[in-house]
């Protein structure tokens, strides 16, 4: 295991502080979804379905709206993108409950569009600051902290929730939250395009000047190879989210859901650390294959206590299989290119999230929480062997491309060396 490599991307300037403030940064936006929808059910005495319809919405502009915020990051740099959203975001979480509900449909898509982009700023910034052949640590590092956002903010909020009786103060601290996170980040942008200094900041002003006539089709079928492998790992992991409170239903013991996920947040942190630490990446297809296989455990469980041990192995894959991709779409593009595709690669996240909870949930409906964590599992499986024959084939044709491009090269320097 390589742990000086981690020491080497904590060691650089600045990084330490960054880290710590795209993780607090973080919590906010991920205690949305919690306050919105109990907010829509406790304060508005509204149905779950309503709830979830609100949140739908919102998450539909977020899917929609982050690849437009990245385009934007490349072309005008992070920081009018920070303030805007900033301020909208400021003023939606705010007025939501004041909005009537079908105001809020209406607005939830437009503000959804328009959150602060927190996670791509930050990814697009690691790539930036550390050098290629740190990335993966730093990405790995970057997928722990997400993880620990993941257990904080959702947590904070249930508490907040009920210790007060009502949503509106929580929504309006999470506003704040996400604000303040904009704000704190606005003072560390840089403009993407500006040579940063240091190793990192050549090197990415090396590559922009060298690929910026060599990317003319950047989305290219090994880059939606990326997004599909990143679709599909959050399909799983949204579905056992719901297959947990499945099982734990089935048997009476719905108040262990907490522990449960923490157990599976942890194992996914651990997992992020050694993959980070190990000699060599392991392919994400691989680690896609793995999640999808061992979540299919989940669903087996009879009591809380084996579903905590059930969950450890699909979460040691968890943070290693979104890290990868992360790491993937970083080397894919330019860093002209960069902040469209890690908004892609958002969205991505963002419809893989959406898609997992009613899939398993239409399978659980028709049959039980095993045949529904079985199903997804064995989606996540199939997509995973794809990937693989097709990112074996697209790396054939890469070869092939440079063989035929290094000979044509050649054949005026042979015809020069015959004449003479």
């Amino acid at each position: 295991m390589h742990l000086a490599r981690y020491k080497s991307v904590l060691g650089l300037p600045g990084m330490k502080t960054f880290m710590l403030v795209a993780l607090i940064a973080r919590i906010p936006g991920t205690a949305w979804t919690t306050a919105l929808t109990l907010s829509v059910v406790l304060d508005r005495h509204l149905s779950y379905a309503a709830a979830g319809a609100a949140t739908a919405m919102f998450t539909v502009g977020l899917a929609c709206g982050s690849p437009l915020l990245g385009r934007t990051i490349d072309r005008r740099g992070p920081r009018p993108v920070l303030l805007v959203t900033g301020v909208i975001s400021l003023l939606f979480w705010n007025l939501v409950p004041d909005l009537p509900y079908p105001a809020l449909l209406a607005c939830a898509v437009f503000c959804g569009a328009l959150q602060v982009p927190i996670m791509t700023l930050v990814r697009q910034s690691l790539a930036q600051r550390v050098p290629e052949s740190e990335r993966r640590q730093a990405y790995s590092l970057d997928s722990m902290a997400v993880e620990l956002s993941f257990m904080v903010g959702p947590a904070l909020a249930v508490l907040a929730i009920t210790s007060l009786g009502e949503a509106t103060s929580t929504l309006r601290v999470v506003g704040f939250g996400i604000a303040g996170g904009a704000a704190v980040l606005y003072t560390y942008s840089r403009r993407q395009d500006a040579a940063a200094g240091g190793a990192a900041g050549a090197l990415e002003a090396e590559a922009e000047a060298a690929g910026a006539e060599a990317e003319p089709n950047w989305l290219a079928p090994s880059f939606l190879l990326i997004l599909a492998v990143c679709t599909a790992c959050c399909v799983i992991l949204s579905a056992t989210d719901v297959a947990i409170v499945a099982v734990l239903r089935q048997h009476g013991q719905v108040a262990f859901a907490g522990l449960v996920v923490i157990a599976w947040c942890a194992a996914s942190l651990v997992g992020g650390f050694v993959h980070g630490a190990l000699p060599r990446p392991v392919p994400m297809a691989v680690l896609l294959l793995l999640l999808g296989a061992l979540s299919t455990l989940v669903g087996l469980a009879d009591t809380w206590w084996v579903l905590c041990l059930s969950v450890i192995p699909a979460g040691l894959a968890c943070a290693p299989t979104i890290s990868s991709t992360v790491d993937a779409v970083s080397r894919a593009v330019s860093p002209s290119r960069r902040g469209q595709a890690m908004g892609l690669h958002a969205a991505a996240l963002t419809v893989g999230s959406a898609i997992g909870a009613p899939v398993i949930g239409v399978v659980i409906d028709a049959s039980s929480p095993a045949w529904g964590m079985t199903a997804v599992g064995l989606l996540g499986c199939a997509v995973a062997l794809i990937a693989l024959v097709l990112s074996r084939r697209v790396h054939a044709a890469s070869a092939a491309d440079a063989v035929r491009v290094e000979a044509l090269s050649e054949a005026p320097r042979e015809a020069v060396l015959e004449r003479a």
